[in-house]
């Protein structure tokens, strides 16, 4: 097994369906040490199949015929329907990391979301910016080529997650004019126990590697695993539930897609479609990324994954 001791923080990457959290799981069992995951999505209750939280891949044998459970953070933390942005999650990351380095341990970030990854790591400074409805109402009335180009005129757009939906665009532009008007004050730099935050200073970063064509043939059959495993049902559950469908397709992918075929937009051959080439172009966007952080000066070490 590699020595990690000279590192403080292990973070494990990779695009959507290429191993990385059985990886994780399996190099935290190695060092007894806890994941934190590094995804937008599974933060919500009741949202798992569309995610792919795999729970069951946290369990690992013990050595004795038995099974001992790795300890994972930041999934299920919050109800589906509700909203969850990178501040809330580099302040939950903190505070997590903080309290397991303080036990002396080695955590293992995990995930394949790049921007919540970098936000977690990088010490950037990040305000909760507060819904403003006249702003957004202001904001409507505008086409969605002039929203793009006043928040490109604001922000670096490193991809178009900001402005795949008007909701989002409309949203990205609510907190690039709010950052604009308010700058940033210093606050005390504690945890939510009232600790010192400790930051990450020197990471290794492994990236899960997997070929173009293994990763299309995995999120294919992935996907129609999940649509014939109860995909569609978990969705019906949540609309039932009381969640608006918009708040669904606001999280994009599955549960867009899907909640679009339940309301009756789409065929079912239709939104199987247009999720598999959804997908395939997240799966896309997070390699583009992931070179990005190359580009700016990460060192990640690919590694082949393994087969499932």
């Amino acid at each position: 097994m590699n020595d990690y001791r000279e590192y403080d923080l292990i973070c494990v990457l990779g695009p959507t369906a290429s191993g990385k959290t059985k990886f994780a799981v399996q190099l935290a069992s190695k060092l007894n040490t806890e994941i934190i995951s590094a995804d937008s999505r599974q933060v919500y209750r009741g949202m798992d199949i569309g995610t792919g939280k795999d729970i069951l891949e946290y369990t690992v044998p013990d050595g004795n015929g038995g099974f001992r459970h790795i300890p994972y953070h930041l999934i299920d933390i919050i109800d589906a329907g509700a909203k969850y942005d990178i501040y809330h999650y580099r302040k939950d990351f903190l505070d997590i990391y903080t309290k397991l380095r303080n036990l002396g341990q080695l955590p293992i970030l995990c995930g394949g979301s790049g921007l919540y990854i970098e936000a977690a790591i990088k010490n950037y400074d990040l305000q909760a910016v507060p819904p403003n409805p006249q702003l957004r109402a202001k904001l409507e009335e505008e086409s969605t080529d002039n929203l793009i180009a006043k928040l490109a005129a604001l922000k670096p757009l490193h991809n178009d997650t900001d402005y795949d939906t008007r909701k989002r665009l409309i949203r990205a532009l609510e907190i690039a004019i709010y950052q604009s008007e308010h700058p940033l004050d210093p606050s005390k730099d504690l945890t939510s126990s009232g600790e010192k935050i400790i930051h990450p200073k020197n990471v290794k970063y492994i990236g899960i590697d997997v070929s173009r064509e293994e990763r299309v043939a995995r999120i294919d059959a992935r996907l129609d695993s999940r649509l014939k495993g109860g995909l569609i049902e978990e969705v019906d559950g949540l609309i039932k539930s009381g969640i608006p469908p918009e708040n669904l397709i606001y999280y994009g992918l599955e549960y867009k897609f899907v909640t679009k075929y339940i309301l009756g937009e789409l065929s079912f051959e239709q939104m199987r479609e247009k999720l598999a080439i959804a997908i395939h172009q997240f799966s896309k966007r997070q390699m583009t990324w992931f070179r990005g952080m190359a580009r700016r000066g990460i060192e990640i070490e690919w590694i082949n994954s393994f087969k499932k």
